[in-house]
């Protein structure tokens, strides 16, 4: 559906970044953050605590956190006071996240996985080790690739009607 060709390759640039080890949310935030101001570097620690469900407590998914900090870079109020410029960002977050849990079942990182409470271990904050494994087990990638492409297909659409 992705006609702009310059948000297609940030979708692979999420998955990218993804694969060569970075959390969910860090993979998503990154592929766009050059378009609001963001070096690299400082994306990927903005968004480094989301990973495994915020903090690897299995809570909400650390793409579908991604696709929420997006929207506040794209539609964020910056005046406290501004209750219209609150409503419409918690507008398009709520509608992206209805569009992720559409696609993907829910937008809960336990849920995703298939977890359902079984994964409550003594260190629980330490992070998987990335083998191919891991990879081969996790539908991870995919929900960082559908979150980078529902918020790039946003920005098109916003963009054909703009």
């Amino acid at each position: 559906m992705l006609q702009d060709k310059q948000l297609e390759a940030r979708v692979d640039r999420a998955v990218d970044y993804f694969m060569q080890g970075y959390g969910c949310c860090q993979s998503v935030v990154a592929a766009f953050a050059d378009m609001y101001g963001l070096d690299e570097k400082l994306a990927l620690k903005i968004a480094a605590g989301f990973g495994g469900g915020v903090g690897r407590m299995r809570m909400m998914c650390g793409a579908v956190s991604g696709i929420v900090m997006l929207v506040g870079l794209e539609e964020g109020q910056t005046e406290g006071a501004d209750r219209e410029g609150k409503s419409h960002c918690y507008k398009i977050v709520q509608q992206l996240l209805e569009e992720s849990k559409q696609q993907n079942g829910s937008i809960i990182c336990a849920e995703i996985l298939g977890l359902n409470g079984q994964e409550k271990a003594v260190n629980s904050y330490v992070a998987s080790e990335r083998t191919a494994e891991y990879y081969k087990s996790r539908p991870c990638v995919a929900k960082v690739e559908s979150a980078a492409r529902i918020f790039a297909e946003y920005l098109e659409k916003k963009q054909s009607e703009g």
